[in-house]
């Protein structure tokens, strides 16, 4: 009965796994952890206001048979530019991001090297191979079960959180002041993905048809809200962890993602048991090495068919080229940029949150134009929402903005 309803899903089970990492492991847990449940209607608006953009990915892909790249494409070849520099200027250090995020995990759980670098190559070289030999059908069969696994992990642990937590939480609302705000800004930004992966969505969706029969917008639609609400479920997951476990620990956490990998497994397994370690190990390193395999399928493809658009006569631009191109760079960051890392990130975050407008405003623009069949199109009231996300996303950006120009 699971496989067979698995096989219906794909696109929305991939957006998940690209979507569940730093955001969730240690933003949300983070937030847990610094405010217990008090930015839990963070985390709801967020992904509320997010929703009709990141579900105009396969809505359009669905409705047209062509992914959300070449409806910027036929909207202006400057938009499409405009994504080609941008996806150049983060993909290298997002990557090198999650991976060494997933790298931490590695080395605390296998206990083989502690060596970050080492572990880094390793999982980049795995996920290379998985992807250049299996394609899209051995990823689509993969993440399936990653992600359940991850639900299924992640869901006993707070569970187990819960049975031992002993002291009250409140559910009130807080709003961090000062300097602070910077974090709440961050945690709302990347929650629970950057818009950008609406246009993965799109292209999995194509690759998707490829693969099997046709598939329809109800179902299409319908693996689009799984994988979305699972990405909210185990974000509230990781900030109850936070909350349950780490809240009022006076343990200050590090800043570096991968340090504060490290201490989260730490902390969860001197709090709940080492006979709980397998679970609070398997949900951690499933959610990054989730990310890291699918972000490095992701900006290749849309590489690839950006570059198809941009320079059709080219023809070694190619998936095989950015993957490879994207593996490398990922590795030399490594070797050699690695204690850079930091300012490559935040320029990679100001980029993801500056742009969140302009593809809100362009996906709004490509499912409401004539190049969408009329009965393809969304009903009122997303159309509605979606204003109110643009407006809510424009001041996100440029709030963002006025606090690190005053930093």
């Amino acid at each position: 009965m699971i496989k067979n309803y698995l096989k219906l899903l794909g696109p929305g089970l991939l957006f998940a796994g690209a979507a569940i990492g730093v955001s969730h492991l240690v933003q949300s847990t983070r937030a847990g952890a610094d405010y217990g449940w008090g930015l839990l209607w963070a985390l709801i608006l967020v992904n509320i206001f997010k929703y009709p953009f990141f579900q105009f990915g396969p809505r359009y892909a669905l409705a047209t048979n062509k992914t959300l790249l070449e409806g910027y494409h036929k909207l202006g070849k400057l938009y499409l530019w405009m994504y080609f520099i941008i996806n150049i200027a983060t993909m290298f250090t997002i990557q090198t991001a999650v991976t060494i995020v997933t790298a931490s995990l590695a080395a605390n759980v296998f206990g083989i090297s502690e060596n970050l670098v080492i572990w880094s190559l390793i999982i980049t070289f795995l996920c290379f191979l998985i992807l250049l030999y299996g394609k899209y059908k051995l990823l689509d069969k993969i993440i399936k079960w990653i992600i359940l696994l991850l639900t299924i992990s992640t869901f006993i642990a707070v569970l187990i959180a819960i049975s031992k937590n002993t002291a009250y939480l409140s559910y009130k609302p807080i709003i961090p002041q000062g300097t602070e705000l910077i974090f709440l800004i961050a945690f709302m930004g990347w929650m629970p993905a950057p818009l950008d992966i609406s246009i993965w969505h799109s292209l999995w969706t194509i690759e998707k048809n490829k693969n099997s029969k046709k598939v329809n917008i109800d179902i299409g639609l319908h693996d689009f809200n799984v994988g979305y609400f699972t990405t909210i479920f185990l974000g509230i997951c990781f900030m109850g962890l936070g909350a349950l476990v780490m809240f009022n620990s006076d343990i200050e956490f590090s800043e570096s993602g991968s340090v504060f990998a490290d201490q989260l497994i730490n902390l969860y397994t001197s709090n709940l048991g080492e006979n709980f370690y397998v679970f609070i190990a398997i949900a951690a390193l499933t959610t990054m090495f989730s990310t890291s395999l699918t972000t490095l399928d992701a900006s290749p493809r849309a590489m690839e068919k950006t570059s198809e658009l941009l320079f059709p006569k080219s023809k070694k631009l190619n998936y095989l080229f950015w993957i490879s191109s994207l593996s490398v760079g990922t590795c030399l960051i490594f070797l050699f940029l690695l204690s850079e890392m930091g300012k490559l990130v935040q320029i990679a975050t100001v980029l993801s949150f500056i742009t969140a407008p302009f593809y809100a405003v362009l996906n709004y623009i490509l499912v409401t134009s004539k190049q969408m069949p009329e009965n393809y199109k969304p009903k009122k009231f997303i159309r509605i929402l979606s204003l109110i996300g643009i407006i809510f996303l424009s001041s996100f950006s440029i709030g963002y903005l006025i606090i690190l120009l005053k930093l």
